[in-house]
């Protein structure tokens, strides 16, 4: 579930980052930025909202709390971080169960 969420918050970054902030500067439009801000500021709350309350237990070392907190500050942090959540993910469910969410 946290790894939805991280996806949502980067593809949020992307959208704000790649598409409302050009048409902004470059196009003359900033009709974009409110909502796409609003947005990404909604899913990055939820990031942290989701570090605190589905990332205990997952045998997550100080690093990797700190690292998956600060991939929320920098576009592409959270794709990066992904491959690190999936692996903490594989230890903690046994292979073929299906996560629930």
């Amino acid at each position: 579930m946290f790894r939805t969420i991280a996806f949502v918050e980067g593809v949020t970054t992307l959208a704000l980052f790649l598409v409302a902030m050009p048409m902004k500067y470059w196009l003359g439009n900033p009709a974009l930025v409110p909502p796409a801000g609003a947005i990404h500021g909604a899913a990055w709350l939820a990031y942290l909202g989701g570090m605190v309350l589905l990332l205990p237990g997952q045998g997550l070392s100080a690093w990797n709390w700190t690292r998956t907190f600060l991939a929320s500050l920098f576009p592409f942090g959270t794709f990066l971080n992904d491959a690190m959540l999936k692996k903490a993910e594989a230890r903690i469910m046994p292979s073929g169960e299906a996560d629930p969410a």
